[in-house]
């Protein structure tokens, strides 16, 4: 026997089958898988995409990172572990909890697995490990803070897709000054309210469109006195103190120049150029017997190309392991010291705007010089003993970077493009010797320029030229015009990595810290802008100052500590 069913129970239910019918219609076809939308997209796996993440969904948005890497956090999580702080108390937000979290980490004694933490000295060249006081630690092995990144993705629910990289040929959609839509190699496409490059690179920026600038600008452009060549200056010691002959055979001019020195003369100071500082791979080396891999031959290796290292031994000098930097479980974060080093100087010039092809051969090149380097210390004959043994004593550690053979995942990109945005940070907002506008964060370390060419001087010697370190009396507010581009040439887009700089202002910027702090500040911006449906350019600064000091972030003098 049927049960009788009510008239508004038959109504609903047709109502229901009425609009399965409707909606079903609509659905010709399955919606393509290949399409994605959130309210924030973020191209990139930089430590500043992570944080600009974080705060994405803490700001209530919905958020996809969309990352050419497959490991995130950049530099911090590639090697970089030897942090460059400046002063600490500028670094406020989701930088300062990321250090924090690092802080707890090695405050677990099953952490300590190479050493006891007691054997860890705790103070590095200037900068203390582990901040007790304000339970933060600022050194650190690259597992520990890719492992770091990844809690912080886990944690906020962040969908991150992978080896995902932009097509920069035709993959940026942009309508009214908007970008609309992004497309990746993989097809994939990508739409959002707000776009975030947080790139070292700034390859999202480039391809919608917006101004940037590669190289050094001349000192007279931003009225600026560390920019272009600067051929005489010797801030940090990276440079040939003495006499070094630059020809193949030494006094003779005809029988050529020795491998990366320039034929090129050198420019007037202050000179502009599209020349960038050096790129290298951060090491991490360990001397524990049983987590070190020796130093092997490179397949292409060419000892000649290391003749002038050799040449500045026979000269006295002993420097070699002054940055090898000493950080947990008997590791090293090993950067570039003294006139010929891990910089790989005069090789990069084409990077920022190379094909992805030439990027990888240009990564693969300063693979194979740090390799084939490190084989030439811990090998040729011409090596002092006292350098030799000590060098053999050490390898690359073992249980980093196990999916690439203990080699680090990220070359050092210590410049690229630089945004030409709203506001353009010079050494003259560094130096304080201007007001910025509107800031987001603050920096504080040295305008740190790495040598970025090598030349024979007029009396026929090797030199490097573009090493530069000038100190800020007191840290420096970085300003909102400095992530943004101009209005009118794209209305949703922010840049916190390459961002509006010069060349010598940049050097400063270009902290991991720094980065992080920017990156969160951007997606609280974003967010404003989102909820405002405005332009990123018109978010109340008033209201954007508000909110970043609820979050922490550290904006101007008047929050630094005594």
């Amino acid at each position: 026997m049927l049960k009788s069913v009510p008239i508004i129970r038959i109504y609903s239910l047709c109502l229901l089958l009425a609009v399965s019918f409707l909606f079903s219609g609509c659905q010709t076809k399955p919606s393509n898988p290949n399409e994605y939308s959130a309210d924030i997209i973020i191209y990139g796996g930089t430590s500043a995409a992570v944080t600009a993440a974080v705060e994405a969904v803490q700001s209530g948005k919905t958020v996809l990172v969309v990352s050419p890497d497959t490991h995130l956090g950049g530099l911090s999580s590639g090697g970089l572990g030897y942090t460059d702080t400046g002063n600490k108390s500028t670094i406020g937000g989701l930088s300062r909890e990321f250090y924090h979290r690092v802080w707890l980490h090695y405050n677990d004694s099953a952490a300590w697995k190479w050493q006891k933490h007691s054997e860890y000295g705790d103070k590095g060249q200037g900068t203390v490990a582990m901040d007790g006081e304000n339970r933060t630690m600022w050194i650190f092995e690259p597992n520990v803070a890719e492992q770091v990144f990844e809690e912080f993705i886990a944690e906020n629910k962040i969908t991150v897709l992978r080896d995902e990289w932009l097509d920069r040929t035709s993959g940026v959609i942009v309508e009214n000054e908007k970008i609309e839509s992004i497309k990746t190699l993989s097809g994939k496409i990508f739409s959002g309210k707000m776009f975030i490059d947080a790139t070292y690179e700034g390859d999202l920026m480039a391809a919608a469109g917006v101004s940037f600038h590669v190289g050094r600008e001349a000192c007279s452009v931003y009225s600026e006195t560390w920019n272009g060549v600067q051929a005489d200056a010797r801030h940090h010691g990276h440079y040939f103190k003495d006499k070094i002959d630059p020809y193949k055979i030494p006094g003779k001019s005809e029988s050529g120049l020795l491998y990366g020195i320039s034929p090129e003369p050198i420019a007037a100071n202050c000179t502009d150029d599209n020349k960038i500082q050096a790129y290298c791979f951060r090491l991490c080396m360990s001397n524990h017997p049983d987590n070190r891999v020796p130093f092997a031959k490179p397949a292409n290796y060419d000892s000649t190309k290391y003749e002038l290292l050799a040449r500045v031994f026979d000269a006295g000098w002993r420097e070699w392991f002054d940055k090898f930097d000493i950080i947990p479980n008997r590791k090293t974060d090993t950067n570039n010291h003294g006139p010929f080093s891990m910089d790989f100087i005069g090789m990069n010039y084409d990077y920022p705007e190379a094909t992805y092809e030439r990027r990888k051969e240009i990564i693969k090149e300063h693979e194979d010089y740090q390799k084939g380097l490190l084989y030439f210390v811990a090998n040729d004959p011409r090596v002092p003993k006292e350098i030799q043994e000590e060098m053999q004593t050490w390898g690359l550690a073992k249980d980093e970077f196990q999916d690439n053979e203990n080699w680090s995942r990220q070359l050092y990109i210590r410049e690229s493009r630089r945004m030409i945005g709203v506001h353009v940070t010079t050494e003259n907002d560094v130096l304080a010797k201007s007001e910025v506008p509107s800031p987001v964060g603050m920096g504080s370390y040295a305008m740190d320029s790495h040598n970025i060419q090598r030349y024979v001087t007029s009396g026929g010697f090797v030199q490097n030229e573009g090493d530069v370190g000038v100190h800020p009396d007191e840290p420096y507010s970085i300003s909102f015009g400095s992530i943004i581009p101009k209005k009118e040439e794209c209305a949703n887009l922010l840049v916190p990595v390459c961002v509006s700089s010069s060349h010598i202002a940049y050097g400063s910027i270009r902290m991991e810290p720094v980065f992080m702090i920017l990156g969160q500040s951007a997606a609280l911006a974003a967010s404003m802008a989102i909820d405002n449906d405005q332009a990123v350019q018109d978010v109340d600064y008033n209201t954007l100052r508000e909110k970043l000091l609820m979050k922490g972030q550290i904006l101007d003098k008047t929050q630094l500590k005594p």
